[in-house]
């Protein structure tokens, strides 16, 4: 993955995702935090939300990240596909420490963490030219699961 994509998603901090169940799309903005290593966002929700229960019926779902400017030259953003799930085991530990490093005061809330396992990634970089695109695509299935 192009360090510059890995920077930016290290730098934000809110993913807005996007499911569907049936003929009904839902999009909801959530805290995230990156695991480089897994290539996947690390989130938490309940189930009794509509992404969540949408997710348990479709996980293939779609995201972005993205920093809003007055300024086309500064915009920048990265469009996701990947697969939610529940971590179990290591990955679930790996994956709550990663999400009270970042957001500490989650510390006292009941976790109900979710991984985005990211399939492909598309960053428009305006600071690299007008409508630069970087792409992504992971080369091996997941093992992480």
């Amino acid at each position: 993955m192009d360090p510059r994509m890995v920077r930016f998603l290290k730098k934000h901090h809110v993913l807005t995702l996007a499911t569907s169940v049936g003929e009904t799309p839902y999009c909801a903005n959530l805290f995230y935090a990156w695991l480089e290593a897994e290539q996947a966002f690390v989130f938490t929700s309940s189930l009794s939300t509509k992404h969540a229960s949408d997710a348990l019926i479709r996980p293939k779902v779609a995201a972005s990240v993205v920093l809003e400017s007055k300024t086309v030259g500064k915009l920048q953003g990265i469009q996701i596909t990947g697969t939610l799930y529940r971590p179990q085991g290591q990955l679930l530990s790996r994956a709550k420490k990663r999400y009270l490093i970042r957001f500490p005061y989650a510390a006292v809330a009941e976790l109900e963490l979710w991984i985005l396992e990211a399939e492909w990634m598309k960053m428009t970089d305006n600071t690299l030219g007008f409508g630069k695109k970087l792409i992504w695509q992971r080369e091996i299935p997941s093992i992480i699961r």
